[in-house]
């Protein structure tokens, strides 16, 4: 079905981005291809559709690729029909069915008859039941523009699709529909996505990085337990390389004082034994130079092992490397921290909720706000956090200290750099030393302190945002994260989880992301 060959590519800056990469996708293969944010899955998926050329290797396809970009931004001045590249024939079907049976209006149709009827039932599969396909693309929302692209597939019935991040602006249904289809459809497909109930449906991981391709064949779970061995041998190789690396010292450590005490006792021997000076010191001189081909022999040991240790310890994933240390809230479990009493607002004279919302929040509390795009969960968190108040009911508040980080990590200001930006949040008057060593523990090496926050990507900024939070006195009472998975590779998913499970305030996610809501322990939902 398709075959990359020693595929490169090069940016604009002449950076290398990945080379000689090589796959082969066979007939009706799910694939999911996978890779640390910038390592260049995109990318490849663009050179595949043939939006872009490789500045090397051969790419031989035997279908045509539907691709479903991650950004729309570029169709916004087309209608539906032009973006879904449909318009010239649906006009031609118009024209024949209105007698006008010319030439060229049935070359444009070619023998498309059900183009009409196959657009109306893929754009009501994905509830797009009333839309007109002469409404510009800017017009709908980032959820519709997606749904129109992959209505797409089932109107062009391509062989072989390619899908950029397709659930990122999807909710909890669009993103069943999604699920739906990729189990029943005959299509090959090649997914780039984070969404980890996505990828389990995927029968083939391919995990891209610097090195190249490597292929897992089986689906995420599968490419989960093989990395954990993996990283295991790995675990295991570090732990012997420290081993060996304690002997040698300790090697040469014994080595040294026994020749100490040979060299001791030798110029007491011989000077009792009237030996003349100048044999001294020839002696002497005989005794520092085996001394010090034996220090060097060791240190070149020592030196090789220690340089063995380092390129392990440079291979560990980042999760491993990073050391949170959130401090724990100082209210205690249980104590009411929000409390809304028939509560509601309205909007053009519209109550936004059909019925009046009750509900209690209490300290220790893990929390999910769900509901569809357009349900009011923006409005219910500035309610909880005091920037709104409703127009029906009434709400009580506690004294607290709360956190709100959205998918944008709004939090960091992108004209500080990183290290003016950490400072900012250094309330307890910590040193220059101490700021540095916390932004060490969450890999931000001096290489990174004078880099403008403007600079950094969704991980990185995720990653300066929760050394933040470790930086002041105290950790939050409550952390309200909204769709905070959004603009994150699975790594950086997965360094969130293990700070927001260290993390024990009260937590409310909005997130359509179901596996993060399973690993972060949310016990209780507010459905809108």
């Amino acid at each position: 079905m398709l075959i990359l060959q020693n595929i490169s590519y090069t940016h604009s800056n002449k950076n290398l981005l990945f080379d000689a990469i090589n796959l082969t996708v066979n007939r009706q293969e799910k694939i999911a291809l996978i890779g640390n944010n910038g390592s260049g899955k995109s990318t490849l998926l663009k050179i595949i559709a043939k939006e872009l050329q490789p500045v090397d290797g051969l790419i031989n396809s035997l279908a045509e690729p539907y691709y479903v970009p991650q950004i729309f931004g570029q169709y916004n001045h087309l209608t539906v029909a032009q973006a879904l590249r449909i318009e010239d024939k649906l006009n031609a079907l118009k024209e024949i069915l209105n007698g006008n049976t010319s030439e060229d209006n049935f070359n444009v149709l070619n023998d498309d008859w059900t183009i009409e009827d196959r657009c109306t039932e893929a754009l009501n599969y994905w509830q797009l039941n009333n839309l007109d396909l002469s409404q510009k693309m800017e017009t709908l929302s980032g959820g519709q523009k997606t749904k129109v692209f992959l209505a797409g597939i089932s109107i062009h019935q391509p062989e072989l699709v390619l899908l950029d991040e397709p659930s990122n602006h999807l909710d909890v249904t669009g993103r069943q529909l999604l699920y739906d289809f990729i189990q029943t459809t005959k299509s090959t497909i090649i997914v780039v996505s984070h969404d980890r109930k996505l990828l389990y449906l995927l029968n083939t991981v391919c995990e891209l990085s610097k090195h190249g391709i490597k292929v897992y064949g089986g689906n995420y779970e599968f490419y989960s337990e093989q990395k954990l061995i993996e990283k295991n041998a790995l675990n295991q190789d570090l732990q012997s390389k420290e081993k060996a690396l304690r002997k040698a010292k300790e090697k040469e450590r014994e080595t040294a004082e026994r020749q100490h005490k040979l060299d001791s006792r030798g110029k007491a021997k011989q000077e009792k034994a009237g030996v003349a000076k100048i044999m001294m010191n020839t002696l002497r001189n005989n005794a520092e130079n085996s001394t010090s081909k034996m220090k060097g022999v060791h240190a070149e040991k020592i030196g090789g092992i220690s340089q063995e240790l380092q390129e392990l310890r440079s291979t560990l994933p980042d999760i491993d490397k990073m050391k949170f240390g959130f401090d724990n809230s100082n209210l205690h479990k249980g104590k009411i921290l929000f409390n809304a009493t028939e509560i509601n607002c309205s909007y053009n004279n519209q109550l936004l909720w059909k019925d009046n919302f009750t509900f209690q929040i209490t300290s220790g509390e893990r929390l999910a706000l769900r509901g569809l795009n357009g349900s009011g969960k923006t409005t219910l968190i500035k309610i909880i956090l005091g920037k709104l108040e409703p127009q029906i009911g009434t709400v009580y508040r506690a004294e607290n200290k709360s956190v709100y980080i959205d998918q944008d990590y709004s939090l960091i200001d992108n004209r500080l750099k990183v290290y003016e930006q950490a400072q900012q949040f250094n309330t307890t008057a910590l040193q220059e030393h101490e700021i540095k060593i916390r932004l060490n523990r969450f890999l931000f090496g001096k290489d990174d302190w004078d880099k403008t926050c403007n600079a950094l990507s969704g991980g990185e900024k995720m990653r300066l945002m929760l050394c933040c939070l470790t930086i002041g006195n105290q950790s939050p009472d409550l952390i309200i994260l909204d769709e905070p998975t959004n603009n994150l590779d699975i790594q950086n998913i997965e360094i969130l989880t293990l700070a927001i499970n260290e993390y024990e305030g009260t937590l409310i996610v909005v997130s359509h992301d179901e596996t993060f809501l399973e690993q972060t322990k949310i016990n209780l939902t507010i459905q809108l």
